[in-house]
């Protein structure tokens, strides 16, 4: 299985309503499906690092490639519910952040969950009983990650076990190595 990914982007792609890059790592293209909020991000950056989901089927394999390892954790959860598959995970993710959408399930907020796409009343009740309890766990992950973006210039302590991946996703959002 590919976990992470970090290499050059050669191409963007758009199929429908999904979009992706082709990420050129030590010579080999792998095309990855982005949540597409990351174009613009993407879009002006040569490397790209991304936490990966691999999914295999009989038809094919599809990679997923996400800016943090929180929002790929919360995406496998997502599709783990019953009814729920990657593309409208992905559209989940698209029209909420991270720690917004953890909120949204943990309080049972169907109206914020139904303005994603393909998301019916339904279905975002099931996403709420099966995951409120699922989720604690990703909260403080969450959190941080949202910290970090919203403390842009102030200085952050990067000693932690988790401060190569918390600088690979700033990267991959486009902060240069001085802003981080």
């Amino acid at each position: 299985m590919i976990g992470w990914l970090k290499g050059q982007r050669i191409d963007i792609w758009e199929q429908s309503l999904k979009i992706g890059i082709v990420l050129n790592c030590a010579g080999v293209g792998y095309e990855i499906q982005i949540i597409p909020r990351y174009l613009s991000k993407i879009s002006s950056v040569v490397e790209v690092t991304l936490w990966i989901h691999h999914v295999k089927r009989e038809d094919g394999e599809t990679l997923f490639g996400f800016g943090t390892k929180p929002e790929r954790d919360l995406f496998r959860k997502l599709i783990a519910v019953n009814g729920v598959g990657p593309q409208m995970a992905i559209s989940l993710l698209e029209e909420v952040q991270v720690e917004d959408l953890i909120a949204a399930i943990n309080q049972e907020d169907i109206h914020t969950l139904t303005k994603a796409q393909g998301i019916g009343k339904r279905t975002a009740e099931r996403l709420t009983v099966e995951l409120r309890h699922k989720l604690d766990d990703m909260n403080c992950l969450a959190n941080q990650t949202k910290s970090v973006e919203q403390s842009q210039t102030q200085e952050v302590s990067l000693k932690s076990p988790n401060s190569n991946d918390l600088r690979e996703a700033l990267r991959t959002l486009g902060y240069e190595d001085i802003e981080i």
